[in-house]
């Protein structure tokens, strides 16, 4: 299966954005999908539901970690700059090809709100316009490889 086809099928079982990127992406160095999955899950709606950072992209950002910040652990001082610069970079491609990194904003629905939340159900967004933030994401990290 491809990480495309797989980051989809996560979602569509409804594990959130954050869960479905870091579940795809980041399982190598002792990570495994069921840990990815626990460790990812309170980053869905833009971190707990808040509208902030999509979880698309926080997932990505998790597996940018796994991947690429062994060294954060031996030298953080040294290490901060090259990780730090991959972040900043796959942040302004998707925010190049989507227009923003906040959710609120991509979806145009307040989640902190009851109305916010009936109306990202109401238009369907799940299914139609989050799709693209995740294959962005999966796409975004294997252009870091």
């Amino acid at each position: 299966m491809s990480e495309n086809e797989k980051v989809l099928e996560l979602f569509t079982k409804r594990y959130n954005c954050a869960q479905a990127v870091f579940a795809t992406c980041g399982p190598c160095e002792g990570f495994t999908e069921e840990m990815c999955l626990a460790v990812a899950g309170p980053f869905g709606g833009g971190m707990g539901c808040m509208g902030e950072t999509c979880g698309a992209v926080t997932g990505a950002f998790m597996a940018l970690g796994v991947r690429c910040g062994q060294g954060m652990v031996t030298n953080p001082i040294e290490a901060a700059g090259p990780i730090y610069k991959r972040v900043n970079e796959l942040a302004e491609a998707f925010k190049a090809r989507h227009g923003s990194l906040l959710c609120r904003e991509l979806t145009g629905c307040d989640m902190r709100t009851p109305e916010g939340k009936k109306q990202f159900k109401d238009r369907g967004l799940h299914d139609t316009l989050c799709p693209k933030f995740l294959l962005t994401a999966v796409e975004l990290l294997k252009e870091q490889r």
